[in-house]
């Protein structure tokens, strides 16, 4: 897993309407970078409904909100106007950048053993530098746990 004080890994992902987005458009500001398993599910959407719920403050705190996972556009373009989602779900469908910052690994469900994103979540400061991961985070109010630290 990338660790506090490196060079956060970039990225060139495609947002729930299809336009890219790179870590590089958002130098000179605060972001927060969340790793989810996927979209819908019980502990996802809890996670997500977190940070929509904190969404303004943050946004305030001179941040902005990435959500990461390895679902299609279509599939995050649902999953954002079904719980009124205002920031961005990237589709890392081939695992790439999970892989690049360490959160695809393997896990273990009802006996059977398989690789997905471990839930995760980094904080990058305005230069791209991690100040700050939650590894395996608990989704009920992490939104607010993040705030807290901006």
């Amino acid at each position: 897993m990338v660790q506090n004080g490196s060079k956060a890994p970039a990225f060139s992902l495609k947002d729930d309407q299809g336009n890219t987005v790179n870590l590089s458009d958002f130098k000179g500001k605060k972001v927060v970078l969340y790793f989810y398993p996927r979209d819908n599910t019980p502990g996802c959407t809890k996670e997500a409904c977190s940070f929509r719920d904190v969404y303004d403050e943050i946004l305030a705190k001179g941040a902005v909100i990435i959500g990461v996972s390895t679902d299609s556009a279509g599939s995050h373009r649902k999953f954002r106007e079904r719980y009124d989602l205002p920031f961005y779900l990237l589709a890392d469908e081939d695992h790439k950048t999970a892989w690049d910052y360490g959160v695809w690994a393997e896990k273990k469900l009802y006996g059977k053993t398989y690789f997905g994103i471990v839930r995760s979540t980094f904080i990058i400061d305005e230069t791209g530098l991690v100040v700050k991961t939650f590894p395996k985070v608990k989704p009920e109010n992490h939104g607010k746990e993040i705030l807290e630290l901006l």
